[in-house]
């Protein structure tokens, strides 16, 4: 290491690690980062994200008329976690100094760092049911400008300055195999070089040993991710109140988010908790260009779409798009593994998005002139459109019947009924005639589109799905896609590792998703979104300022 002899190690060039890193350096402390991949994936999962960020009363939230407080938030997180087990001491005390956190100083610091948020704050996890359940009051979901790389480009911009004078040291291609443990402590981690790797960020490297490492410091901080790269794990801790295990998903992370440092964390003393707590999306589709293998991208729909079953039932409130993610995930698996979306060209063209960095180039590259051009113009935004022609889950067709023969030719194994279909979808259009209706998703789509926000970008006029001058008509088949580790690494108040019988690791820290974004599964059972980019940014921070 050219003599450079680091205080804190931490594994994991991510968003959290950068944090960490970010954080300790800020003390005075000398910082190794090391990461399995190359220096072109600094920045980690992150990157690809959306760039959404769990914002409370926020200005962009008051310009846009919405009430929202800290109390208001940590009733709907509590509703949303549903904390019910005795592991989940820390987990919630996280929880609470995260929405203080959100309310509090986030976003000033995030700006301080040169982060800019698009004015129309989102709505997501709606919840749907009662108010003390799961679910989202009021939007707040803030899309940084640049969405996932805006996020981590700040980061990057310092781990780089930090670099040039010396305060760090990155070492890519260096995955770790083991922690030295000495007298109950951790002092530092062993592992494999691998071989030099020029290829793109996201895309699969070789696993080729040229080398080993053993380095030493005073702390080490994992930052390595959750699992949801690699779905025989997935399986192996799905959650059974969800259902069963689907044989087929597409990966909404690359293939590098393997879960090794969890088995290598226990190895050494560490204790995993909340292991069957997950996030894991309904409207996966499988991309047409693929980056990691079995790319899956995430639909991210407005209110109107008709959501099917794989038998052909409309699925009720408050399996509705965009309002109860593991409670729909768990009404689908019941009858199947996939679903279907059925909806028009005007609905696609207000209402679909894409989730990732590289599937919204307006957001990540562009500014006002081309949002303005890709979510208000003729058409869906291009990336939708190509998906909706060169996309395998897409079909589009002038009729019910032909629609409805092709959605049969693509699952064979689970043909819908036409005559089924068609009465279900007549009986919606029946509820357009009165400003008033008994359907409980038209009822939630005059909701949206009160709130300006949606009513702007995100909610498409209600109209009719069989009337022929709101089409073509439009079927997708929406796969699940694994996402995210909502349990992980047991840590204190302070980054912690924790072991089984609940004692402090000495010398070993966690952040990120690795710890379940906070004490080992800060979320409980559901997620609020935006709280995993801000999950990592929050206990990173706390693990950077304490090892």
């Amino acid at each position: 290491m050219d003599n450079f002899s680091p205080d804190v190690i931490i594994i994991g060039a991510g968003l959290a690690g950068m944090t960490a890193a970010h954080e300790a350096i800020l003390r005075g402390r000398r910082v190794l980062m090391i990461d399995q991949e190359g220096a072109q994936s600094l920045g980690g999962q992150a990157f690809w994200s959306l760039g959404g960020l769990f914002m409370v009363d926020s200005p962009e939230q008051r310009r846009l008329g919405i009430r929202d407080s800290a109390e208001l938030a940590w009733s709907d997180w509590q509703g949303s976690a549903q904390f019910d087990r005795a592991d989940d001491k820390n987990p919630r005390f996280w929880a609470e100094k995260f929405v203080e956190f959100a309310s509090g100083d986030m976003r000033a610091w995030l700006y301080s760092l040169g982060m800019r948020w698009f004015p129309v704050v989102g709505w997501a996890e709606r919840g749907g049911a009662l108010a003390g359940g799961h679910g989202n009051t009021v939007p707040r979901f803030h899309i940084t400008w640049g969405t996932g790389t805006g996020v981590v480009k700040p980061f990057v911009d310092l781990m780089v300055r930090y670099a040039a004078d010396g305060r760090l040291r990155l070492a890519f291609r260096h995955r770790a195999a083991g922690l030295i443990v000495e007298n109950g402590a951790v002092k530092g981690v062993n592992g494999d070089v691998l071989e030099d790797t020029t290829v793109a960020r996201g895309i699969s490297t070789s696993r080729k040993v040229v080398g080993t490492f053993q380095y030493r410091a005073e702390a080490v901080i994992v930052t390595s991710g959750g699992i949801g790269g690699n779905h025989a794990l997935v399986r192996k801790h799905w959650p059974a109140r969800l259902g069963k295990a689907p044989k087929t998903m597409v990966a909404g992370v690359p293939d590098y988010v393997d879960g090794r440092m969890h088995g290598i964390a226990v190895k050494s003393g560490a204790a995993l908790i909340n292991q069957d707590r997950m996030w894991h999306y309904c409207e996966g589709l499988q991309n047409y260009d693929p980056i990691w293998p079995n790319h899956g991208i995430r639909v991210l729909p407005g209110p109107s779409s008709m959501w099917f079953d794989a038998r052909g039932d409309r699925m009720e409130a408050p399996f509705m798009p965009g309002f109860d993610t593991l409670g729909t995930l768990k009404r689908i698996l019941s009858v199947g593994e996939h679903s279907w979306f059925i909806l028009t060209q005007k609905i696609i063209e207000k209402e679909f998005a894409l989730s990732g960095s590289e599937q919204n180039p307006d957001l990540t590259k562009g500014g006002w002139r081309e949002v303005l051009s890709a979510r208000l113009g003729k058409g869906a935004t291009p990336a939708v459109e190509a998906f909706k022609e060169k996309g395998a889950d897409f079909i589009v067709a002038n009729d019910l019947e032909t629609l409805v023969s092709r959605m049969n030719a693509l699952t064979p194994d689970a043909p819908v009924i036409l005559d089924h279909i068609r009465a279900q979808i007549q009986a919606r259009d029946l509820q357009l005639g009165n400003r008033f209706c008994k359907d409980a998703q038209i009822t939630a789509i005059h909701g949206a589109r009160s709130y300006k926000g949606d009513k702007l970008i995100r909610t498409a006029k209600p109209h009719k799905i069989l009337d022929a001058a709101n089409g073509p008509l439009i079927a997708v088949r929406l796969n699940v896609i694994t996402r995210k580790s909502l349990g992980g690494l047991h840590t204190d108040i302070e980054g912690r590792v924790l072991t089984p019988s609940g004692a402090v690791l000495d010398g070993l820290f966690a952040a990120g998703e690795v710890s379940g974004f906070g004490g080992g599964g800060y979320h409980g059972y559901n997620a609020l979104e935006g709280t995993f980019l801000g999950g990592c940014l929050f206990s990173g921070r706390i693990a950077g300022r304490n090892a």
